[in-house]
């Protein structure tokens, strides 16, 4: 994972966009870190990526617990934001891909009313797995220059992974459920939640049945890899003093 501010990280996709120089970009959080020790695929898609953020105050913890000095998370749907802001005042067209035909078209209006200045290429829904082939030609042929991409993982991962070299794109970031929270379907967490890592709750009083399996079994799944991995730091650290 990459250790870099909010600013740090615009500024590293900025000057990467500017170079032409291709990346693939995507940020990590409890359930994603869990699933990759079991999901193949998930881990060798996330393990491709250039740019790999901390998404998740439960992993920049745990990342400093272990003595890594994490500055601060770098939120999806903050970096989201942020980089429109930059694709508006450098005029690079986007392309928005993911979600319900609903949700991604609000969304395209939304952000338009944000960054009026900002160049959609496109947009379209998520759902358009028999034919892969024709929407990568659809964003190849819009001219844009960064992709995001709203589709649960693996698949985005996946989809990104497999067609990147088509695509023509100089950036892509898969920002999983942001759609939901710009369009205005899916609440975010206040602020004072965000800062002490409570955003899963607020998601899963949101949703209970369909949320509170997911977080309840991959945040104890995570406290038990974040134990094995203070156990072996500690061993390490005393089999060398002897």
């Amino acid at each position: 994972m990459d250790i870099a501010t909010m600013q740090e990280t615009v500024n590293i996709i900025g000057d990467r966009i500017e170079a032409r120089q291709f990346t693939q970009h995507v940020v990590v959080n409890v359930a994603k870190l869990v699933n990759m020790q079991t999901d193949s695929v998930l881990y060798s898609s996330v393990r491709a990526c250039d740019i790999v953020n901390i998404d998740g105050m439960g992993v920049v913890w745990g990342a400093r617990l272990l003595g890594h000095a994490v500055p601060e998370r770098v939120a999806g749907v903050d970096l989201f934001d942020r980089l429109l802001q930059m694709a508006a005042a450098r005029e690079l067209p986007v392309f928005l891909l993911g979600a319900t035909d609903e949700v991604v078209a609000r969304t395209a209006a939304v952000v338009t009313l944000r960054h009026p200045e900002l160049r959609i290429a496109g947009y379209h829904h998520g759902y358009f797995w028999d034919d892969e082939e024709g929407m990568v030609e659809t964003i190849r042929k819009s001219g844009a220059k960064l992709l995001f991409v709203a589709i649960t993982s693996p698949k985005k991962e996946s989809f990104i992974n497999r067609w990147q070299d088509r695509l023509g794109v100089d950036f892509v970031m898969g920002v999983g459920g942001t759609f939901d929270v710009v369009a205005g379907k899916v609440r975010r967490a206040p602020q004072w939640m965000q800062r002490h890592g409570l955003e899963w709750a607020y998601r899963v009083i949101q949703e209970p049945r369909r949320m509170w399996k997911r977080y309840f079994v991959t945040n104890n799944r995570f406290a038990v890899m974040l134990l094995r991995a203070r156990l072996a730091s500690a061993f390490k650290r005393m089999a060398g003093e002897h």
